[in-house]
């Protein structure tokens, strides 16, 4: 099973060459996307027209993130460096007329959700979680109930993959952290906007008995509209039947 992680699109009312770029991918069994998908919010016509042609064959899920529900304003780049840096007053953005648009354009909405699902004979316990980063979590909804089903959790900010880990979800992806942005050779990410160690800025981690997917996403806030050393991405993730432990021995 194919699972299309996208995560930090970030779309500006007039975007062709990550519209091209999303229609140029191939369809997948199971399309995610973690959120963060508007620069600005006038974009919402933009992005639910952008993201139409990757929906997943069987499911489409999404999450919000924080420039989704809030107008991103400029900053103070080196801001990023300051761990207590203090959260200046925002303009709330236009959340709910994406989230409305977007599932009526056959998308699932994980805000802060559990249920199971079953796709293909594979029996999931979902979870979804709001942004950590801006508090919005709700770590209630977590627990497991039907841990003979694979355990797959959806978020933002990868803040809250420990704690989905520890209860049991098996694959877990996130954006949020745009894998640093500004990398360098041998050093990695300077920052994470995160609570993760910065060598855990994105790729592939293993975390007990999970698996974390953490996107470099593809766009960037058009306020920092530069990377280095840290490519954009879409990462396709491919579920195999786990050998039994009789195979295994």
């Amino acid at each position: 099973m194919t699972v299309l992680h996208l995560s930090d699109l970030h779309f500006v009312r007039h975007d062709p060459r990550k519209t091209r770029f999303l229609a140029s991918l191939p369809t997948p069994d199971v399309t995610v996307v973690t959120g963060d998908f508007l620069a600005e919010p006038e974009a919402i016509h933009a992005a639910v027209e952008a993201v139409r042609p990757v929906r997943g064959r069987l499911a489409s899920w999404f999450v919000l993130g924080s420039n989704d529900y809030f107008v991103p304003k400029p900053l103070n780049y080196f801001a990023y460096f300051w761990r207590d840096r203090k959260r200046r007053p925002a303009r709330r953005g236009r959340g709910p007329e994406l989230i409305e648009a977007l599932s009526a354009d056959g998308w699932e909405d994980l805000t802060n959700v559990r249920h199971d699902v079953t796709l293909e004979g594979l029996e999931i316990e979902l979870l979804g979680l709001d942004d950590a980063h801006i508090r919005r979590h709700d770590l209630r909804v977590a627990p497991r109930s039907a841990e003979e089903r694979f355990g797959f959790a959806v978020m933002h900010s990868p803040d809250s993959a420990p704690e989905a880990a520890a209860l049991g979800y098996r694959l877990i992806v996130a954006g949020h952290t745009h894998g640093g942005q500004v990398c360098l050779p041998f050093a990695g990410a300077l920052v994470t906007n995160s609570t993760m160690p910065r060598k855990l800025a994105s790729g592939l981690i293993r975390m007990g008995a999970a698996v974390v997917h953490i996107s470099r996403g593809l766009g960037t806030s058009k306020y920092a509209p530069f990377r280095f050393w840290c490519r954009p991405e879409a990462t396709f993730l491919e579920l195999s039947p786990e050998a039994s432990p009789a195979a295994t021995r």
